[in-house]
């Protein structure tokens, strides 16, 4: 038997105490074992414009948070609404009795005649004195009385009109709408019970449009913000709706895109944090107040950078390194300075485009030996698409299963 046949008959076993001695049959290869160098997968690292995002823990409240309180005292008649459900602005919650409202209100328009009752005698009054003061009929002292009388008159009945505003108001405070339009709590007050004025809390009415997502950024965050908007690489959201993505704790990614609308005046000296605050529409009512969320803001301008995926960056001791194909597939290492994440991709500064990164099979590649590198395709944000399965190298392809027929 030649040695070829011999070496391609030995047992697993064999060849396995043959490498513990020191030797290794005729066709093994080096590092890969049989078949030559070991197989990496590869990407070229890729050049393309990037921006980078900075995320942040938020919590999501109303813009209107309303708790309705009576503004007359009576006893409450009727509950007008269904705990829990949406209304809009004007809509009727509670009736307080409001008879004793309208008897009132009759009262003081009672008032009002009488005192319009009044001024027209005063003025009729003045009027015939005024005639006579020519002839000497009537002193100025009682012509100044009379002026006097009408006006006292007219100020009575201008009391009584503002009066019977007032009653009408507590007439129409007796029906207690919705202030604003959201979604209403429970009823904290049942019919019979007795209300005062702005006590208790009768309701909670949260508007539902619309839902803001507070969150607070650091003080470095902050001032590398500024930054950016004084050399102009990134408008300060103080001034424009920048961007805002969003994604419950339940959800994949950030799917929910808003704008920003308000950042504080002053940093909270207590955490070193500066609150910001954006806001996404809520028609479809998914988003509820409390909730907590993640949300992603424009952290720079756009600008080109040199990307490689993530899982391609290792830890040398106190760097981070990267392995490149050299000449010959001599595999080098390559020290670099990471930058910011973007969709798995990870900005380097130390590679530059084009050059072909290990991405997969890292713990196969030692810096100086051959590796046989597999080329990946990228998709068009730089990230390598996985190579379909393959058997061992030389395998025959699997048979395809018999047919009914051939059997």
């Amino acid at each position: 038997m030649s040695k070829k046949n011999l070496a391609l008959t030995l047992s697993p076993v064999l060849i396995a105490l043959l490498a513990a001695c020191g030797q290794k049959p005729d066709g093994a290869g080096g590092h890969g074992g049989p078949g030559g160098p070991p197989p990496v997968s590869v990407a070229p690292a890729t050049q393309r414009e990037v921006q980078e995002f900075d995320e942040f823990t938020a919590r999501l409240e109303a813009p209107d948070t309303v708790e309705v309180r009576s503004r007359v005292a009576g006893t409450v008649e009727a509950v007008r609404f269904k705990e829990g459900q949406v209304v809009k602005k004007g809509e009727p919650l509670f009736t307080i009795d409001a008879r004793a409202f309208k008897a009132d209100v009759a009262r003081v328009e009672a008032q009002i005649a009488a005192a319009r009752t009044q001024a027209e005698l005063a003025k009729a009054d003045l009027a015939r004195s005024e005639k006579l003061i020519s002839i000497n009929a009537v002193s100025q002292q009682e012509i100044d009385q009379l002026r006097s009388a009408l006006r006292s008159a007219e100020a009575n009945q201008k009391a009584a009109e503002a009066a019977l505003v007032q009653s009408k108001l507590n007439v129409e405070y007796a029906s207690i709408t919705a202030p604003v339009s959201g979604r209403t709590s429970r009823a904290n007050v049942t019919p019979g019970n007795l209300v005062g004025v702005g006590d208790p809390v009768l309701t909670t009415v949260v508007s539902s449009d619309k839902v803001y997502a507070y969150f607070d950024a650091s003080e470095a965050t902050y001032l590398k913000y500024m930054r950016a908007a004084r050399d102009g690489s990134r408008p300060s959201s103080r001034d424009t709706p920048n961007a805002v993505q969003m994604g419950l704790s339940n959800e994949q990614g950030y799917p929910h895109t808003g704008k920003m609308d308000f950042v504080d005046n002053r940093l909270n000296p207590a955490t070193a944090s500066i609150r910001g605050r954006a806001v996404f529409d809520n028609k479809g009512g998914l988003f509820t107040p409390g909730l907590f969320a993640r949300i992603k803001l424009i952290g720079s301008g756009s600008y080109n950078a040199v990307v490689v995926p993530d899982r391609a960056i290792s830890t040398d001791q106190t760097r981070k390194v990267v392995l490149i194909i050299g000449p010959n597939n001599i595999v080098q290492p390559r020290p670099v300075t990471p930058g910011a994440l973007i969709d798995g991709m990870r900005v380097v500064e130390g590679v530059k485009a084009g050059e072909m990164v290990i991405v997969d099979g890292l713990l196969r590649a030692f810096p100086g030996a051959p590796v046989t590198p597999q080329v990946l395709k990228v998709d068009d944000k730089g990230m390598p698409i996985p190579a379909p399965p393959q058997g061992p190298p030389g395998a025959a392809p699997a048979p395809a299963p018999a047919s009914a027929a051939s059997k």
